[in-house]
C-alpha cells in the first residue's frame, strides 16, 4: 500500500507559511515543525483558519537579567517562555538551562508540546522555554541565583491555571525546586500555599509524584509493547542501540533490558561501541559518569559514528539533541525501526531521505510523551491533595500512552501516511474539533 511521505501533500502550505511571514527556507525547528503540522492538517481537510492560528505562537516573552556570579561581578542573561496555544488547557512546556538555545527552537519545541498534549488527550495547551546559559561552567549558586531571577522574571507570564513548566535540559528536580519556591514568593501570602503546582517535575518531599523521574522511559516502554507487533516484533530479544546516553537515554536502556531486549550498541558525543552481546545499561552509565568515556567497556568494541549507524539493529532510540538526525546519518542507518525519544531529533530532509528508504520512525510527539502524562498526574495531585501510588502512577501512564498509540495507529490507516504524519493528524483533528466547537473569539 502506498503511503503518502512526510512533505505531502503541499497544496496550501507555501500560501499559509507567506501569509503568516514564516520562511520555508529557515531550517530551524519551528520552520521545520510549521512545514510538518500544515502537511498534516492539509491530510486531515484542515480548514485554512484553524491552520493559520496553530501556526503561530500566541505569546512569545523574552527577558533580560543581571545575575551576580561568585566573584561579585554582574552577568546579563537571556530567558525566554514561548506559550503557542491554550485551546485544550493552561500552557505546559520545559524549561531549559543551557548554551545553545534559541527562540526559534523553543518556538519548535512549543508547538510539539501542542500536538502532543493534543495526541494525549491532556487538558493543556503547549509551551518551552529557558534560560541562555551553560549549568556545567555555573557554580551550584550561581545556577540557583539564575534560576530564582529568572523565575522572578517570568512569574506574573505563569500560574498553575495559566502555564505550568516542567524540567527539560539542565533542569533537574533541584532546579524545578528553586524556581517553585521562587514564584510562590512573588505571590500573596494566603495564595502561597496554592502554588505548590506552579511547576512539575519537583522533589517528592515538596509535592512531586514517584515515578515522574524515570515517566519518560516507562512511557515509551508501554507504547513500544503496543506498536512492535505492528512490525512483527516483541521486546523480548529485541536488538537495540541508543544514540546519546544521557539521563533519558541510560534510562530507557535499562527499562528494555529489563524486559528482555537486548542493548547492543551505544553513541554519545565522544564515542561509540558496538557488542554481539548484551551491554549491561548501568555499566555503561557509570562509564559516562566517571569520565565521559565508553571505549573499553567489557565485552564491546570501539564503534565510529558511520559503523554505530550502519549496525543491522531491531530498533534505534534517538536519546540525542534536537535536529541530530542529518541526511548523512539517515542514508547510514541500518535499523528497520527508529525511535525519536529525545525532543524532534530530525531535519526535514533526513526524514525524507528515512522514509523513501522504508525505514519506520516513531515520533518523538508520542515516544517520549510520558513526561508529559507524568507532569499532569503530578498537577493533579497537587491540586487534589491525593497522592499517586507508585502502581497506579505507572497504570495511568500505560493507558495513556497505550491510547495515543492506537490513535496514531488508526489515523495511519485511515490517511494511509507515515507515522509522524499520522500522530500529527490524530491530534490536529482534536484541536480542530475543539475550536469548531468553541469558535473563534470574538
Amino acid at each position: 500500500m502506498s503511503r503518502v511521505g512526510p512533505q505531502d501533500p503541499v497544496r496550501h502550505q507555501s500560501a499559509i507559511m507567506e501569509a503568516l511571514g514564516i520562511s520555508p527556507a529557515g531550517g530551524g525547528l519551528y520552520s521545520q515543525m510549521v512545514q510538518r503540522m500544515l502537511s498534516a492538517a492539509e491530510v486531515i481537510g484542515l480548514p485554512n483558519d484553524y491552520q493559520m492560528i496553530l501556526a503561530r505562537p500566541k505569546n512569545e516573552i523574552v527577558v533580560n537579567f543581571p545575575v551576580r556570579m561568585d566573584d561579585g561581578e554582574y552577568r546579563m542573561f537571556t530567558g525566554y517562555r514561548i506559550q503557542h496555544n491554550d485551546a485544550l488547557g493552561p500552557f505546559k512546556g520545559g524549561l531549559r538551562f543551557a548554551p545553545m538555545m534559541s527562540q526559534d527552537d523553543l518556538g519548535g519545541l512549543a508547538m510539539l508540546m501542542m500536538l502532543k498534549c493534543a495526541l494525549l488527550r491532556l487538558p493543556f495547551g503547549g509551551a518551552a522555554g529557558g534560560v541562555v546559559c551553560d549549568p556545567q561552567v555555573l557554580s551550584r549558586d550561581e545556577l540557583r541565583r539564575v534560576v530564582r531571577r529568572f523565575a522572578a522574571s517570568i512569574a506574573h507570564h505563569i500560574g498553575p491555571d495559566y502555564d505550568i513548566p516542567g524540567p527539560d535540559v539542565g533542569a533537574d528536580a533541584q532546579v524545578m525546586a528553586w524556581f517553585a519556591d521562587t514564584a510562590a514568593q512573588m505571590t500573596p501570602d494566603r495564595s502561597r500555599q496554592g502554588m505548590r503546582p506552579i511547576v512539575t517535575g519537583k522533589p517528592v518531599e515538596i509535592g512531586g509524584a514517584n515515578g515522574r523521574d524515570i515517566a519518560v522511559g516507562t512511557g515509551f516502554v508501554h507504547m513500544l509493547r503496543d506498536i512492535l507487533p505492528d512490525f512483527n516484533q516483541k521486546l523480548t530479544g529485541l536488538r537495540f542501540s541508543v544514540c546519546g546516553f544521557g539521563l533519558v537515554g541510560s534510562q530507557v536502556a535499562r527499562l528494555l533490558t529489563a524486559q528482555g531486549a537486548e542493548l547492543v550498541g551505544v553513541l554519545d558525543r565522544r564515542d561509540g561501541i558496538l557488542s554481539s552481546t548484551n551491554i549491561e545499561p548501568e555499566a555503561a552509565a557509570e562509564r559516562m559518569r566517571a569520565d565521559g568515556v565508553l571505549t573499553g567497556l567489557a565485552g564491546s568494541k570501539p564503534a565510529t559514528e558511520e559503523a554505530f549507524f550502519k549496525a543491522p539493529v531491531d530498533l534505534l532510540v534517538l536519546a540525542a539533541r534536537e535536529q541530530m538526525m542529518t541526511p548523512q546519518r539517515a542514508e547510514w542507518v541500518g535499523a528497520s525501526i527508529i525511535a525519536e525519544v529525545a525532543h524532534a531529533p530530525w531535519t526535514a530532509d533526513s526524514d525524507d531521505i528515512l522514509f523513501q528508504r522504508g525505514v519506520e520512525v516513531l515520533p518523538s510527539v508520542l515516544c517520549n510523551a510520558g513526561g508529559v502524562v507524568g507532569s499532569y498526574l503530578e498537577w493533579t495531585q497537587n491540586r487534589t491533595f491525593i497522592p499517586w501510588s507508585t502502581s497506579e502512577f505507572d497504570r495511568q501512564i500505560e493507558q495513556a500512552m497505550v491510547f495515543a498509540s492506537r490513535r496514531m495507529k488508526l489515523a495511519r490507516s485511515r490517511f494511509e501516511c507515515d507515522w509522524r504524519t499520522a500522530a500529527y493528524a490524530a491530534a490536529l483533528e482534536h484541536l480542530g474539533r475543539v475550536y469548531e466547537l468553541r469558535g473563534i473569539f470574538p
